[in-house]
């Protein structure tokens, strides 16, 4: 039997594309070229310093995750000929930048030859044209990387097909309905309605902000979009139902201590995740002088579900905080 493909494309996936990313960058930066009467420059090298490239999967909807580091070394040539060397520092390229335009590029440059008129003249120009053709080339950088690693991702209902529709509204209203029917009650909690062997899984995160900040981005649901990028339902109180990630997770809140602890029922809305199956996710908060500890114990998983759901946990959770700059530490 063949699954359809918007059944086979519902749960989470994520692939990590780092490496990838740090050779499209090389290549495709230092083809740029610029000139004008001042002279012409050109980039030499690129390199990534710091973070993470990753392309991301729910309910059928690619999704780029990424946040980097760049430095940039740049050289070219007076008018007058005389040679010109630079580096240029870049603090994030990153989707919310790129693509949902939450804030503008930074861009910290130095000259490394000795001042002159024509050397200066040079070094303005650097600066003006410079980060027009640059950010021409980032906002190329999501497409190829969607064009280059989304068909690791998707996958079609046929082997013939390559297309992945998205789930019908029929099937998430069903699917809603199912899963707001079949929340437990929050005491005692229920682990599973059936028979399942589980385990646990636990991940950690520093994140650079405060721990009553934290518990606001998890649980107010004016907020929780900022890093999961989909609608989300949360009353924050305990008896009350969730939904994350568009309806990708659903459960309900068991108990809320405001910047300490969060205990919720949860259940991925996920062919493989067992039908009318709970876990217990518990969320601690832990502040020091300059970060907060979080800790997602999560109780319940299936067998055999492990490494998916801390593919997930990572991917969507820490990553997605990480996103909107909070700076992790895993």
């Amino acid at each position: 039997m063949v699954m359809p493909s918007s059944t086979a494309n519902w749960h989470w996936k994520n692939k990590n594309v780092t490496s990838w990313a740090k050779e499209w960058f090389e290549r495709e930066l230092t083809a740029i070229v610029i000139e004008g009467t001042e002279g012409n420059v050109t980039i030499s090298s690129v390199r990534i310093e710091d973070g993470d490239v990753e392309l991301g999967q729910r309910k059928s909807k690619l999704i780029t995750i990424y946040d980097i580091q760049m430095k940039v070394d740049w050289r070219g040539a007076t008018s007058d000929g005389t040679d010109v060397a630079g580096k240029l520092s870049i603090p994030e390229v990153s989707h919310e930048i790129t693509l949902d335009k939450l804030s503008d590029y930074v861009y910290n440059w130095t000259l490394d030859t000795a001042s002159s008129p024509a050397v200066n003249a040079l070094f303005a120009f650097v600066k003006t044209r410079l980060p027009s053709a640059l950010e021409a080339k980032f906002a190329e950088f999501p497409v190829a990387l969607v064009d280059t690693h989304g068909k690791d991702l998707t996958v079609s209902g046929a082997p013939s097909l390559s297309g992945t529709p998205p789930p019908s509204t029929e099937a998430n209203a069903t699917t809603a309905a199912s899963a707001s029917t079949t929340v437990p009650k929050p005491a005692p909690v229920k682990q599973s309605q059936t028979n399942i062997n589980t385990s646990s899984v636990v991940k950690e995160a520093t994140f650079m902000a405060a721990s009553d900040d934290l518990f606001g981005l998890f649980t107010d649901e004016r907020r929780i979009p900022s890093w999961t990028r989909a609608p989300a339902q949360s009353a924050a109180q305990a008896d009350t139902e969730y939904s994350l990630f568009g309806g990708g997770v659903k459960g309900k809140y068991v108990s809320l201590t405001p910047g300490k602890e969060i205990v919720q029922t949860w259940a991925l809305q996920s062919p493989t995740w067992p039908s009318e199956h709970f876990a217990t996710l518990t969320t601690t908060f832990e502040q020091s002088s300059d970060s907060t500890k979080v800790t997602f114990t999560l109780d319940g998983v299936p067998k055999g579900m492990e490494d998916e759901i801390t593919r997930n946990l990572e991917g969507y959770y820490i990553h997605g905080l990480k996103s909107i700059g909070l700076g992790t530490v895993l």
